[in-house]
């Protein structure tokens, strides 16, 4: 385990921080409780034993600060045992109810220190066990179980963020919108079994066009692709090049039609192609709901004007 050990005296942290080495753990000391909040938001640990009384900053008021902080991470909860040299029941209460879970005595025994950090490695274990699966959950929650791009809501809730960001900072921003070409025709002419093969496969075609594009810094790393609904995609780009939408467009047209994925429906053209409307802006405002109305004109624009090609611009 990696553990926090926080204790002003260094004569009795050098000897803990000893005994726990011996057992195979990697300590970090800190030598107050403001020391020891500010190494726990900056580093990784399994358990932080957390003495009472100290200068600058106490236990339980430090206690107090790492809980506030884990509640701001997702997933978070780090075991905290109080070093205490007087296990008095109103210093439990204050403990529980500062955030700790339990005591350790200065003086405890070699064996019941080895049994006791025996019993957090497998709660350390356990936990990094359960964050690992709620990720995954969490992973699967946001993806469209058809194609596996990030599905409606979470869209929805990845945009807001990003767009907040980009007004209060002034950076660019782009939207795409698009729209299969003639997919009702491709459904009532190959099965709906087919439908959803096609669907995966314009994702895979925006996926890697998306790929490609943050290979020739086009976007950036927060730029990514979604299911808006049906056979429609929206490519949302946060922190955008200046000839990004345009570029990035070019790359999912380019690709999807690289497929050569038959659709004897579609007029003029025999294979899958869709059409994209974009909106894009330099410098952030307004509001994103008229991006994704602009994007989403000049894409019944495209299909007017013969569909398989983007306008990004009046």
């Amino acid at each position: 385990m990696h553990i926090l050990v926080v204790e002003d005296s260094r004569a009795l942290a050098a000897i803990l921080s000893a005994r726990l080495a011996s057992f195979g753990h990697e300590v970090t000391l800190a030598e107050n409780g403001k020391i020891g909040v500010e190494k726990f938001t900056k580093a990784s640990f399994d358990l932080v034993l957390m003495d009472i009384e100290m200068p600058i900053m106490n236990g339980f008021e430090a206690t107090n600060r790492i809980r506030a902080y884990e509640a701001t991470q997702q997933w978070a909860w780090t075991p905290i045992l109080f070093l205490t040299a007087s296990d008095t029941l109103e210093n439990l209460v204050t403990a529980i109810e500062a955030g700790g879970d339990d005591f350790l005595a200065k003086s405890v025994p070699e064996d019941a220190l080895r049994a006791k950090m025996k019993a957090m490695g497998r709660i350390a274990a356990l936990r990094r066990q359960l964050s690992i699966a709620n990720q995954q959950l969490d992973e699967l929650a946001s993806r469209d179980g058809l194609t596996g791009l990030t599905n409606r809501r979470a869209m929805d809730l990845k945009l807001d963020m990003a767009w907040e960001e980009a007004t209060s900072q002034g950076r660019s921003f782009g939207v795409l919108m698009l729209d299969v070409d003639n997919f009702k025709k491709y459904n009532d002419h190959y099965g709906h079994q087919m439908g959803d093969d096609c669907l995966r496969s314009v994702a895979a075609a925006i996926e890697s066009a998306m790929t490609a594009a943050r290979a020739e810094g086009c976007v950036g790393k927060s730029a990514f692709a979604a299911r808006y609904g049906g056979e429609e995609f929206a490519i949302v780009m946060p922190d955008m090049a200046a000839p990004g939408c345009e570029r990035v467009a070019t790359l999912i047209l380019d690709s999807l039609r690289a497929r050569t994925i038959a659709h004897e429906k579609n007029a003029n053209y025999g294979i899958v192609t869709a059409s994209i409307g974009g909106a894009c802006l330099a410098k952030a405002e307004g509001r994103i709901a008229d991006m994704f109305r602009t994007a989403d004109i000049r894409l019944y624009r495209a299909k007017e004007n013969g569909r398989n090609q983007a306008i990004l611009a009046d």
